[in-house]
């Protein structure tokens, strides 16, 4: 029996780095693609550096993938990585695209090329819906993107339908709605509330400036939602789902649950400021995930206050160790 291989591109981010662990616990061999920098960031994967293949390559290159498809042979490919920071999407609309859309067109030309055997997740995102045309949203509603990341994943999103239509190819889209963790990194604003919010609790700074509050999200845990990506490559025939709580909340009452869990008053410490304001916003995104939970039997855990507990907690953990 040939084992399960996977190969991940974006291992070393927070999706990568939960699906990683998620793939090893079922006995998966797991291959991560990361680009050759002077200095790697592989903080949210040194504890499974021992279990992991680290190999190089990048999406701008189709010819070192091939190479390292036809060298590893995975039976599944699940592609995370992109230029995902959204309001950087503005300043380098270029890279986003030739990263985040060309990026995929490459990475499944690639599979089809050297593992025409192989299942193919694509990382889609709820950012492609934008100015949205009905609430909620789920795998019909139209895409009307407001920023160049949401351009670009539309791409990326239609190219894996095109691939599979024109092909044969076992390619499914997830369509992930906003998903957080200890491991998000700090430009996100999740992040920088909960990173925030534990500075201010530890005295190191009395302010957290942020831009809009009114913009609402449909907010799950990543580690919940690694496991749905899972679930679409062991299915008989590829298809898209959206990926969601079905529950929806502002950054304003983010700030509130995360000022809360360290016993403070967010009305106290939050500043807006014009400088982080997006020159075109979504203002609601929520899912519908019905399909999701009705063919592959899945649905989130961990409700939103949890979520929020357990950022705040580590990152008071993490300001708390480097003041030692």
């Amino acid at each position: 029996m040939t084992a399960r291989r996977a190969f991940i591109t974006g291992i070393t981010g927070q999706d990568g780095s939960y699906l990683a662990e998620l793939l090893l616990e079922k006995g998966y061999e797991v291959v991560g693609m990361i680009r050759r920098t002077s200095s790697p960031n592989l903080e949210r994967i040194n504890h499974m550096l021992d279990r992991v293949s680290l190999v190089y390559g990048d999406l701008l290159d189709e010819a070192s993938m091939a190479n390292l498809l036809k060298e590893h042979r995975p039976t599944e490919v699940y592609n995370l990585a992109a230029q995902s920071f959204v309001a950087a999407s503005w300043g380098q609309a270029l890279l986003t695209g030739e990263a985040t859309a060309l990026g995929v067109t490459r990475l499944l030309d690639a599979v089809r090329l050297a593992a025409p055997e192989a299942r193919f997740y694509q990382a889609s995102s709820s950012e492609m819906f934008g100015k949205v045309v009905e609430v909620p949203q789920n795998e019909t509603t139209p895409f009307h993107p407001r920023s160049p990341y949401g351009v670009a994943k539309v791409y990326g999103h239609w190219i894996t339908v095109n691939y599979r239509e024109s092909y044969g190819m076992h390619a499914s889209s997830g369509i992930l709605f906003n998903h957080e963790s200890p491991r998000r990194g700090l430009e996100f604003v999740t992040r920088k509330i909960t990173n925030g919010v534990a500075l201010i609790k530890h005295g190191l700074q009395d302010k957290l400036v942020l831009g809009d509050l009114h913009p609402e999200r449909d907010w799950g845990f990543a580690g919940d939602y690694v496991d749905v990506m899972w679930r679409m490559l062991q299915q008989d025939e590829p298809d898209d789902y959206v990926v969601a709580t079905g529950v929806t909340n502002s950054v304003q009452r983010f700030c509130e649950l995360a000022f809360a869990a360290a016993d403070l008053d967010w009305r106290d410490h939050v500043v807006q400021d014009q400088r982080f304001m997006r020159p075109a916003e979504v203002d609601l995104l929520i899912g519908d995930p019905s399909k999701a939970r009705d063919v592959l039997g899945w649905k989130p855990a961990t409700p939103l206050e949890d979520l929020v507990e357990q950022m705040v907690a580590s990152d008071l953990n993490l300001v708390s160790r480097l003041q030692r």
